[in-house]
């Protein structure tokens, strides 16, 4: 019980320990990781819609037809009437704007851009933008007057100045996010004029709405060299509040390109930095401060879910030491004697350890075993005595065979003296064919050992029939000969012939065996046909024939075990469906049975060893 005790401690300071540097630690990587995930997500929205206005902004300089509209316009103060519009720039000025028109309405984010294309002379310009307004007629001279448009016109790329206030109307207190691009000649460097693309900032509002974001949370938006803090909904321009440390670029960074920073705030605090880029815009950036608030609720949660699991560990060790010492241990050493007295040779049923729970199980189990141990032992003795047996019937069935080939040689020589043609013809067939039957296990022979075994087999059946069979063999060439077959192979095609073909005909019977070289899938291969001008075969009986064997007590007894469809099967099996048996039939007339095979010659070695 002390033990147990002391380990249970243990356990639970060790516990505690881990659990506690765990869960603070998983906390803040949950709040960094779900701080990252959120900014990616307000960082990939703003990015795509900057990079639709950006490209927004470079079709408006360089598009042709913009491009001859400005140089149409450059030297022309006014726009023309229509009865002195000598030179159609009324239809051209027309036709630009609906093309500026078609391309602002294609731009994803065109509701938070207004865009002005101007000449020179900020007399004659085009103006768009997705909300109802007047459009004065001095706006470009307005943006030409601006701070603002010098420095970005004459800046080598995008220049990002941050927000400045509607140049357009001194009643809206809105900002904005200007960009100014010159316009080139399409054919020289000249400057034909400029656009100014003017992004408004629901640009970020909008995606920021909904973005979580704790009371002590802050969140900023960078814009080059200026910080835009984000609360109530608006953007307020601030200085940073915060110091980076030195060497604060942390590991926990989550995704690429986000950076996790400690920093100092204004009032001494430590407190965490998440940044991440705005891809495509340089210089733009997003920024939030973790709360800290919310990480120390999440901590005082884990703090008295750690003090629940101790208070059960504890309890759950003063259970577990009573139950091991009560319900498990005096059964183990009850167990453990019975093991001893079996190791010793005690073979005997104790029925004391058979208790109804887990531990009466393994009781059971013991008694069981050594119940088993005695069966075994007797088994044992009695599989030695059947393999004794065994090993002298096998001894004795090695006799059989020589004695049947002496047997029915001994016939075969009393049938030659006593001048009985026939029967020493049969009997040296049958001897034969016994032969072929139980020697060797090899799966292909040549087609001439198949050939030989099949004349065996017909020359006793035509003693059988009286000579009224016939069989004739046309082979090819002589090369056909040593081509790979399958053992046992054409004897079923030829009994079904005798058997179910001519037979029942009640005539006298012919039977062709032919064997030839054919392409066979585009490969040579080896077709042997086996026709019977016997009663011929039925489409229902072909397709029972190929699909399994045929009446079982009509086979012959050395091959009750082969019929037709296995051996079909067998060739389709080693050498797939393009190969195989196939039948063809004409009732009252003929069959004829078609093995394709590959063709696969057996090597002058092969054919030495065997």
């Amino acid at each position: 019980m002390i033990l147990t005790a002391a380990v249970t401690l243990l356990i639970t300071v060790l516990t505690t320990t881990v659990c506690f540097s765990v869960f603070q630690l998983f906390l803040r990587r949950n709040q960094v990781q779900s701080a990252e995930f959120s900014l990616q997500v307000v960082s990939n929205n703003i990015a795509t819609d900057m990079k639709d206005i950006i490209y927004f902004s470079k079709w408006c300089c360089s598009n042709g037809v913009i491009q001859d509209y400005l140089e149409a316009f450059k030297d022309v103060n006014k726009l023309p009437t229509a009865s002195n519009d000598s030179s159609n720039l009324r239809p051209m000025a027309l036709s630009t704007h609906n093309r500026l028109k078609e391309e602002y309405y294609k731009t994803r984010s065109y509701k938070y851009i207004r865009a002005i294309v101007s000449t020179n002379n900020e007399n004659n310009f085009l103006h768009m933008t997705s909300s109802v307004s007047t459009s004065s007629p001095y706006a470009a001279k307005l943006i030409r007057k601006s701070d603002f448009f010098e420095p970005l016109f004459h800046a080598d790329d995008f220049l990002w100045i941050g927000l400045i206030h509607d140049p357009l109307s001194s009643i809206t207190q809105g900002e904005f996010i200007p960009i100014v691009r010159p316009v080139y000649d399409k054919f020289n460097s000249e400057i034909i004029g400029w656009t100014y693309v003017e992004i408004s900032t629901r640009l970020f509002t909008d995606y920021l709405a909904t973005y979580p974001l704790p009371d002590d949370s802050l969140f900023f938006i960078n814009m080059g060299d200026k910080t835009y803090r984000f609360q109530s909904n608006t953007l307020v321009e601030t200085k940073k509040p915060y110091e980076i440390s030195e060497n604060s670029a942390r590991k926990e960074s989550f995704l690429a390109g986000t950076q996790v920073h400690s920093v100092t705030m204004s009032g001494g605090e430590k407190r965490i930095l998440i940044e991440r880029p705005i891809d495509g815009v340089n210089d733009w950036s997003i920024s939030q401060i973790l709360s800290e608030q919310q990480f120390k609720q999440q901590k005082n949660l884990y703090t008295l879910l750690i003090i629940g699991i101790c208070f059960f560990i504890v309890s759950m060790g003063i259970l577990l030491a009573f139950f091991l010492n009560r319900f498990i241990m005096e059964p183990i050493h009850k167990l453990s004697n019975k093991i001893d007295s079996i190791s010793t040779g005690d073979f005997s049923r104790d029925n004391t350890i058979e208790w109804n729970h887990e531990l009466g199980q393994i009781g059971r189990g013991i008694n069981t075993m050594s119940g088993n141990i005695i069966t075994l032992m007797e088994k044992r003795v009695s599989d030695e005595k059947q393999k004794k047996d065994l090993e002298y019937q096998i001894l004795q069935s090695q006799i059989n065979p020589h004695f049947l080939y002496n047997t029915l040689n001994s016939i075969k020589w009393m049938a030659t003296i006593q001048n009985a043609g026939g029967i020493a013809d049969m009997t040296t067939a049958l001897a034969r064919l016994l032969k072929n039957v139980s020697k060797g296990t090899a799966s292909m022979i040549p087609l001439r050992e198949e050939l030989d075994l099949i004349k065996d087999y017909f020359l006793i059946q035509q003693y059988r029939y009286g000579g009224s069979v016939t069989i004739e063999y046309q082979i090819q060439s002589d090369e056909l000969y040593n081509c790979q077959i399958h053992r046992f192979s054409l004897q079923p095609i030829i009994e079904n012939a005798l058997f179910h073909g001519i037979e029942p005909k009640g005539a006298a019977g012919r039977i062709i065996v032919s064997a030839e070289a054919e392409e066979i899938a585009g490969e040579k291969g080896l077709m042997i046909r086996v026709t019977d001008n016997g009663i011929g075969m039925s489409e229902e009986m072909i397709e029972k024939v190929l699909r399994e064997d045929t009446d079982s007590h009509n086979k012959t007894e050395f091959f009750r075990h082969v019929g037709i469809s296995n051996v079909n099967k067998r060739i389709q099996y080693d050498f797939g469906s393009e190969y195989g048996i196939t039948i063809t039939s004409r009732q009252g007339e003929f069959t004829t049975m078609t093995i394709r095979l590959p063709y696969v010659l057996f090597t002058e070695k092969q054919l030495a060893e065997r």
